[in-house]
């Protein structure tokens, strides 16, 4: 019983999530673009919002590279400059530093929700629970650092990258190598997963519409029209009287 489960939650669910995280974001981006936005709310306790949706955003995407890059790029790689043992400790300095950011301006945001009771009715159902999602995940992630320190040989850094090179590459790894892992890391997977499964049903759909290409422009000038206006009945002097 305990391998079904654990093969369903880590070989067949992953390519539900990942299924519905595409699909659904260009289903969504096709038909429902009025829905691509978010009730706005800056007006109130622009202050906390300010500072909470920068440390989030700050945190948020420093993790995500994070973490992208620490579970995707292969061992035989990284080994060419450095040992698994001294990537896992560059992992837990720098996911713990933007942990902790992203938790306080997470934290922010979401007392800034709850608490205000203008803010509350602009919010629906999908906004706080993915708030509060995010929120658990993010204590999840910063209670395993404990663990991970006590991991000298960097085994399960190893055993949860693999899995997910596997689950990118279509090639899973027997789940039963997860069984040993603690239950924080068992959780944060899975609670990971469902991030990816509601993301098209919610507001973190934004990301799609980040204007990173701004930063590469080279500039622009308003220019109104660029046709040769005529004289008309407007364009007559003050002082010059009417035919």
């Amino acid at each position: 019983m305990r391998d079904t489960i654990f093969h369903i939650l880590f070989v067949w669910y992953p390519y539900v999530c990942l299924s519905a995280f595409i699909f659904g974001s260009i289903i969504r981006f096709d038909r429902e673009q009025y829905t691509w936005k978010a009730s706005s709310s800056q007006m109130l306790r622009k202050k906390q919002l300010a500072l909470g949706s920068n440390l989030f955003h700050i945190g948020i995407l420093f993790l995500l590279m994070g973490h992208t890059v620490g579970l995707l790029t292969p061992t035989a790689l990284y080994t060419l400059v450095i040992t698994p043992e001294q990537k896992q400790f560059i992992a837990i300095v720098a996911g713990g530093v933007a942990g902790v950011v992203c938790f306080v301006g997470l934290s922010l945001l979401l007392h800034r929700r709850l608490f205000d009771a203008r803010i509350r009715q602009t919010s629906t159902y999908m906004d706080l629970g993915v708030l509060a999602i995010l929120w658990i995940q993010l204590v999840l992630g910063l209670v395993t650092l404990p663990y991970s320190f006590s991991h000298h040989d960097a085994s399960v850094m190893l055993v949860l990258s693999h899995w997910a090179q596997g689950i990118l590459t279509v090639q899973p790894v027997d789940a039963q190598t997860l069984q040993g892992l603690n239950w924080p890391y068992l959780v944060h997977l899975v609670l990971g997963m469902t991030i990816f499964l509601i993301f098209p049903f919610s507001r973190l759909v934004h990301i799609w519409s980040a204007p990173v290409w701004y930063l590469g422009r080279k500039g622009y000038q308003v220019v109104r029209t660029r046709r040769v206006l005529t004289a008309g009945p407007s364009a007559r002097s003050p002082n010059q009287p009417a035919e």
